[in-house]
């Protein structure tokens, strides 16, 4: 209670004198959080890139700067190691996330009305939060017993897209005795089989991969809370291994996930899911049915609506979620909107249960570092639309078609639900590009596509 009553007082401040947007930054595995981040606090910092920000546009926006987060237990979000990263003389992507990071960016800008002129300009905060994609997929666990997580687990295993995955972790689990005393060897024989499986699955370029921890432990590693793995379905006597495993899940829930819902994932009001969709695309139709059900199991975990001043004492809602597939570079702009599409396509029930709640929804095609340029050249007497950059393991210049999407998303979907293993009119490619040699003039942020779109959607209305 007390807590909520500070949490209440806090928010009033900011509601009065100096407002803050908490925007969280969530995406699966490679995603790109880490380049998101970086490039958006530098293209708000240095504002020549950003002509859809409102504001900006306008030049409201009198100075960006940065400051100490308020959550002193939280470490800072790198920003200036990851910026050198990308713009170094030998640019390379930063490293990616492996805990929760903070960044708070204040902007001081003028109304947009004629009170502007009786107030002055205020300072808006925006605290933007970072936790690895790993930790996203754990969400889903907290409304789950272990018996049907474990049912679900290995109902997953056996489909054709895991089944080779599988196999050395079903192999092991097959000598597993969950009824017999616990014996702590066999606990962690049978924790680290499980583990080799999920990361089996993370490497194969699929989605759903809970307990999230498991594959970045972090602090946790080695302890009870992550030595557990799924059983078949059974009513376990005490002091035997099943019911070991059963109290050490709820214990994972309890310790680890509500935790981290609770003190972070609760208190945002803004949210980004970045997706990269043409990584799924191109390691097949499986790999897309795959990341729609991880995604649509993971956004039940939101809780989507207006905020209101009650709000901080009933729960925080998120007011606006932006569906970004990233990686647009890769394409180009002639199918951009059919990236977008797909994106749409793939979160469609979350959008849906979103608008309806009251909250705003937005799907994008976006780069936050834009690491190509654009290129047509004749081929076999027609024109061919291609992007260039440098690779990523030769930092060799090179052209990509990465092969043409369809205009409506189902021919992709309809199959990947099917459960098709292959693409049966077209294959699609992707190259691993390296960030580009950045000659930034003064003002000017790193180049992207469509980030001023996806700062003006998610903080635009509050800069006004």
């Amino acid at each position: 209670m007390l807590r909520s009553v500070e949490e209440a007082q806090s928010s009033t401040r900011e509601a009065l004198f100096d407002p803050v947007i908490r925007l969280g930054v969530t995406g699966l595995s490679k995603a790109g959080k880490t380049v998101f981040i970086t490039s958006l606090v530098a293209n708000l910092l240095n504002r020549g890139r950003m002509p859809q920000l409102q504001a900006a546009a306008d030049g409201r926006i009198e100075v960006a700067f940065l400051q100490p987060q308020p959550d002193d237990t939280i470490p800072r979000f790198d920003f200036e190691r990851h910026l050198a990263a990308l713009s170094g003389p030998d640019p390379h992507w930063p490293d990616s996330t492996r805990a929760i990071s903070q960044l708070r960016l204040s902007l001081k800008v003028r109304r947009g009305s004629w009170i502007s002129g009786l107030s002055g300009p205020r300072t808006v905060h925006l605290d933007i939060v970072d936790y690895p994609g790993e930790w996203l997929l754990d969400l889903p666990l907290m409304g789950m017993s272990y018996a049907d997580w474990s049912q679900g687990v290995l109902d997953g295993a056996r489909q054709p897209a895991r089944a080779t995955l599988a196999a050395p972790w079903l192999s092991v689990l097959t000598d597993a005795a969950p009824d017999a005393p616990l014996d702590e060897g066999e606990a962690q024989a049978q924790a680290r089989a499980f583990t080799g499986y999920l990361a089996a699955v993370r490497g194969a370029g699929l989605s759903g991969f809970a307990p999230g921890r498991f594959l970045m432990p972090g602090d946790l590693e080695g302890s009870p809370a992550l030595t557990f793995a799924p059983l078949p379905a059974g009513k376990y006597r005490s002091g035997t291994l099943g019911r070991e495993f059963e109290r050490r899940f709820e214990a994972y829930k309890r310790l680890v996930v509500k935790p981290f819902f609770r003190d972070h994932f609760s208190r945002i009001d803004r949210q980004v899911v970045l997706v990269d969709a043409l990584g799924a695309i191109h390691a097949g139709p499986q790999a897309v049915e795959d990341l729609r059900q991880s995604m649509a199991d993971i956004l039940q975990a939101f809780r989507p609506g207006p905020n209101t001043w009650l709000s901080s004492i009933l729960g925080r809602r998120v007011e606006r979620v932006l569906f970004a597939a990233t990686k647009a570079d890769h394409l180009h702009h002639s199918q951009h909107d059919r990236l977008a599409a797909i994106m749409s396509a793939l979160v469609a029930d979350a959008r849906t249960r979103a608008d309806f709640r009251g909250a705003r929804t937005e799907a994008l095609a976006i780069a936050a570092l834009r690491a190509t340029v654009e290129q047509r050249v004749q081929h076999q007497g027609e024109a061919l639309d291609l992007v260039r950059g440098r690779l990523l393991d030769t930092g060799k210049e090179a052209a990509l078609h990465a092969g043409d999407l369809p205009r409506d998303p189902g021919q992709l979907l309809a199959p990947a639900r099917k459960g098709a293993e292959k693409w049966l009119d077209d294959s699609y490619s992707v190259m691993q590009f390296a960030p580009p040699r950045l000659d930034l003039s003064p003002g000017d942020g790193p180049p992207h596509i469509r980030l001023d779109r996806a700062a003006e959607f998610l903080i635009g209305d509050r800069l006004r």
